[in-house]
């Protein structure tokens, strides 16, 4: 027999029960072994980051893996629900430092490289612990004891190979480069890492006036917003075909472009006009010119069409060792490369009074070393977007270093091709990576760090370089170290000294490691066996069905897999790419844990229950970012409730009758029952659509609907059904269609409220059908019933509610409760179908309503006039002085046939003083005009009206059904069961007197009374309606 259900429902109390559940019945394991050896279904799980604990943004996509996982399992898929782990690189390395007091790579290495390895492997096996228990809670099911972890040799040996085959294509060269660089983390970034680390900063620009050599007493001015790298300055550009001002202040002439003179301090004199092309050639005093560095350079004035003059004065201070494009015009032009910071961001000895200082603290000494030369024009605050470190948050530099590159140039159109055959979620995210795909530069994959994949790059001393693709090659080159070999990782890797095959000397490796998104990008080969002798593991799970992530992930995780896939098989790795926006708090506000907002998973979850989360996650547009925040989830208890009430409602009434479902199908008795049979058919077809389509957010949407229309409009229509005491048809369909509907439900939820649905499958099922599947996660998933899928009984059900919801709303507009009973409903239908609807469902509209007359109107304009309301805020500046004439013709027309066209969304054109104004829909507002005690309401061409004018009849049945209201809530108050017959005693005066008497039979249907005795004993008042009556009710 079903379990008594409570009223409310404690999420999180609930949840660690089912996780118990599961565990004691092998829940998951069950699964797997149902679908094993079906058709498969891959997915690739992208990695998270094990360092930390998670938060809740972390849950979104998670959430998203279990949903369709789950789904695909209860088709009937098999699937291989394999978690992963990203294990290296500055996440882990930056944390550890933290935790080791380390600041910096020398202490790093004072301390040991190999108890800084361990320390990070450590870290990586603490967290991805804590993250798996973290991920059982959301209640994702993976096979956590197979996880994937990117720093097990095999994913580096993998990783090898991939490297390998660039080399052999000739995709792989070393190249120099001026590279954005962390100077506290001493490594360079790559394209791709940089993309959304740009911050809002705010930095002392600089306007500095040198010399012109040829020309005395006259000075190029030039700015910029990074005065430490004055000190490698070998240039200035200017545009060619560019205008340039030379103007004369008190201290000299100045050359700036024409269009920022606006720029300049206090008066001054035009002298003339000149082209950039004019200046070309000429030499300057550099700003430090005195210091040993700059020695040998000769300063001059350079062409280049690239300048600008969006910012600055049009003038460009070049310095190929400390920026990308000025590396790239040096290179063009042969200037020299001053590389002034070493990789800590401190001067190099021959930058004369800077030498040893930090770049990061120089710049108020510059402006002053600038003044004292004569040199400085003004300084001023600047705010612009500049570029920090993903991880650690310093404000990065550029610098000329010597990376590792794959050339991108040969693999581009066939990465655009392959990305072009992916089917992407939304359609825009496909746009975003074929935007990525045609202006990505060359993959710089070298990192200048500890804790990471150790390129394979053997350097001999003859020039040889050999790239080592396996662990096995390495073990038959080896000559030395192999032997205590403990991982392949540094320190111990970097002990590994090969043969050279060219000259038979000694190669050691290349002490860089390499970017982690080759760590994350190899996965769908190293976690699928692809280099084994039997690739046939790989080639049944290859490539992958579905891959989901941020939306940053397209230029990064999906991204370095798409490169390494097509290398090694000429395909993209994913089918099927679902990409969502980032968890900000309620307020909108990114969530950083410096701002106070963040918010942890583990709070989050025992405050709202991870049911709560994922419905939050699953409901979410992936289109936006996700205010995440506990209002929200007091927003989805009161939804998910109302199905909870249901589902309570059904189980008190079957438990009091002891109503068990039968194994022959009950069918339908009546329309209701066949109407919710049919949109409960309909649901299942459109929620397998939604998710086949990967749309979650659209199966909330059809629930949340579904869910109303059950409670509002089948349950509150079948209430009697199911309180009537004889056993009939009509009571057996009721509730054999409810429980179908209820059962069928769990299933179709089970996938986003797995908790949810598990708890109500249990009572539902397996209390009553010991033989049925364990879990609603062992069952199949439903398919649509087509011979309960009558679509026009679906239609006409809709149009009945939206003509009770209409007259609802004309109630309500009254300040006419329901209970009061009222005359006449008239309707004008807007279709033929609503109108037979109408008539075919006249009784229960009227008894929906409480309205004792329905009569069928065809003209909308025998029921209400429409007037037409000026917008002054538009008409007034459209029309002018025409407005009031305008106003006045509307005031004194029918306006009936205009108001008609604006809300068929045409325009309207109205006579005006011989003129013919032409109305839109933003010029007016329409409203509805309706004689006296009548209220109406209209929708899509529908339009309802009720009249309200009471007699004396209808205020006192209004005042009887406002007592058996009272009655009801004194029952429940009582604590009264649902089917305990009671005695009523009553002491009236006033309306009462007359009414009870008159309205007994119903007073006693209503609530279950035997009797409805007066009392001249005292009895407690009650106020009704206004009128005050003695009550006493006892169980009879």
């Amino acid at each position: 027999m079903f379990k008594e259900v409570k009223s409310g429902l404690n999420f999180p109390e609930m949840e660690r029960r089912i996780l118990d559940l599961w565990k004691e019945g092998r829940t998951f394991e069950k699964l797997r072994e149902k679908n094993a050896g079906h058709k498969p279904w891959s997915f690739i799980d992208g990695p998270i980051t094990a360092n930390n604990p998670m938060g809740v943004h972390h849950a979104w996509g998670r959430t998203y893996k279990d949903i369709f996982q789950r789904f695909k399992a209860m088709q009937g898929y098999e699937e291989r629900y394999q978690n992963g782990f990203d294990c290296q690189g500055l996440w882990v390395e930056v944390e550890v430092e933290k935790e080791l007091g380390l600041n910096s790579k020398r202490e790093i290495m004072e301390y040991g490289l190999d108890k800084f390895a361990l320390a990070c492997r450590a870290r990586v096996e603490k967290y991805s612990a804590l993250q798996t228990e973290q991920s059982i809670r959301l209640g994702q099911w993976m096979d956590w004891e197979n996880s994937y972890y990117t720093m097990t040799d095999n994913n580096i040996e993998h990783i090898w190979h991939f490297l390998k085959t660039a080399h052999e294509r000739g995709w792989l060269y070393k190249g120099q480069r001026a590279m954005p660089w962390c100077a506290r983390c001493g490594t360079s970034l790559s394209q791709h890492e940089l993309i959304d680390s740009y911050r809002d900063l705010t930095h002392t620009s600089i306007y500095a006036k040198l010399p012109i050599l040829e020309r005395p007493g006259e000075y190029m001015l030039v700015w910029t917003t990074t005065p430490w790298t004055l000190t490698a300055n070998v240039a200035l550009a200017v545009h060619p075909d560019l205008e340039y001002a030379k103007v004369k202040q008190s201290d000299g002439i100045l050359y700036l472009s024409a269009g920022t003179v606006q720029k300049l301090e206090g008066d001054y004199e035009l002298l003339g006009m000149v082209k950039g092309r004019d200046l070309v050639g000429l030499h300057y005093r550099g700003p430090f010119f005195d210091i040993p560095a700059q020695k040998e350079v000769d300063t001059k004035i350079v062409p280049w069409e690239d300048v600008g003059e969006e910012e600055g004065v049009g003038v460009v201070h070049i310095a190929p060792g400390c920026g990308e494009e000025d590396y790239n015009l040096g290179r063009d032009l042969g200037l020299p490369v001053l590389v002034p910071i070493d990789e800590n961001g401190y001067y190099y000895s021959g930058y004369g009074w800077l030498e040893g200082k930090p770049v990061s603290e120089v710049a108020s000494m510059i402006f002053q070393d600038l003044e004292e030369k004569g040199m400085l024009y003004k300084t001023e605050a600047y705010k612009h977007r500049y570029p920090v470190c993903w991880r650690c948050h310093a404000e990065l530099v550029f610098r000329l270093v010597d990376e590792w590159f794959i050339s991108g140039d040969e693999i581009r159109q066939p990465m655009i091709e392959a990305a072009r055959k992916v089917h992407w979620v939304p359609d825009y995210a496909g746009k975003r990576m074929e935007d990525w795909l045609n202006n990505m530069g060359d993959w710089c994959i070298s990192r200048k760090r500890f804790w990471g994949l150790p390129l394979p790059f053997y350097k001999c001393q003859c020039g040889e370089m050999t790239i080592i693709g396996s662990k096995k090659e390495l073990e038959e080159l080896a000559v030395s170290g192999i032997e205590n070999l403990r991982e392949l990782h540094r320190p111990w890797i970097d002990d590994v000294k090969i043969k050279c095959p060219k000259c038979g000397g000694t190669a050691e490796r290349i002490p860089e490691v390499g970017d982690c998104w080759l760590d994350a990008g190899i996965v769908p080969f190293s976690t699928l066996g692809y280099l084994s002798e039997d690739k046939s593991y790989w080639e049944k799970w290859f490539p992958a069905e579905f891959v989901v992530e941020m939306r940053e992930q397209i230029r990064l995780w999906f991204y370095s897999m798409l490169f390494m896939s097509v290398t090694l098989t000429g395909r993209s790795p994913y089918k099927n790419v679902l990409v969502y926006e980032k968890v900000h708090d309620e307020k909108g506000r990114p969530m950083h844990k410096s701002h106070g907002n963040a918010i942890w998973f583990d709070e989050a979850v025992e405050k709202m229950g991870a049911d709560i989360m994922r419905w939050i996650y699953a409901g979410s547009n992936i289109q936006n970012n996700l205010n995440f925040g506990y209002g929200k989830g007091d927003d989805v208890v009161r939804n998910l409730l109302t199905l909870w009430n249901v589902y309570s409602f059904f189980v008190t009434y079957a438990v009091v009758d002891e109503w068990v479902p039968s194994k022959e199908k009950t069918p339908p008795a009546s329309e209701l029952d066949r109407w919710i049979l049919a949109r409960l058919s309909a649901l299942v077809a459109d929620i397998t659509k939604s998710l086949e389509a990967f749309d979650t957010a659209d199966v909330t949407r059809l629930v949340d609907a579904f869910v109303d229309d059950l409670s509002n409009w089948f349950v509150r229509l079948s209430r009697r059904r199911f309180w009537k005491s004889q056993a009939d048809a009509d009571k057996q369909s009721a509730y054999s269609t409810l429980y179908e509907v209820l059962v069928t439900l769990t299933k179709l939820l089970a996938p986003v409220l797995p908790f949810m649905a598990e708890e109500m499958y249990q009572n539902l099922v397996l209390s009553v059908s010991p033989d049925a599947p364990a879990s609603v996660h062992l069952c199949d998933w439903p398919v649509p019933d087509e011979a309960m899928l009558n679509r026009r009984l679906i239609e006409e059900t809709d149009a009945v509610m939206k003509v009770v919801r209409l007259g609802r709303s004309a109630r309500n507009s009254a300040g006419m409760k329901v209970r009061q009973p009222l005359a006449k409903f008239t309707v004008k239908p807007a279709t033929n179908l609503e109108r037979e609807a109408v008539i075919k469902n006249e009784r229960l509209i009227l008894d929906e309503l409480n309205i004792k007359s329905l009569v069928i109107e065809e003209d909308a304009a025998k029921l209400v006039k429409r007037a037409l309301k000026p917008n002054f805020a538009v008409m007034g500046p459209k029309f002018g002085k025409l407005m009031p004439k305008i106003q006045k013709a509307l005031s004194m027309e029918d306006t009936n046939e205009l108001a008609a066209k604006i809300l068929a969304g045409e325009s309207a054109h109205l006579a005006v003083d011989g003129e013919t104004v032409e109305l839109e829909a933003s010029d007016v507002t329409v409203e509805m005009v309706t004689p006296e005690n009548i209220s109406a309401a209209e929708e899509a061409g529908t339009v309802v009206a009720v009249d309200t004018a009471l007699t004396p009849e209808l205020m006192q049945e209004g005042l009887v059904r406002d007592l058996v209201r009272q009655i009801q809530n004194m029952r429940k108050d009582l604590g009264f069961n649902v089917d305990d017959r009671i005695t009523i005693e009553y002491s009236a005066e006033g309306a009462f007197r007359e009414a009870v008497p008159a309205w007994e039979e119903y007073i006693r249907q209503e609530t279950l009374a035997n009797s409805v005795t007066p009392s001249s004993a005292p009895l407690e008042k009650v106020k009704v309606a206004g009128e005050e009556i003695g009550l006493k009710l006892e169980k009879a």
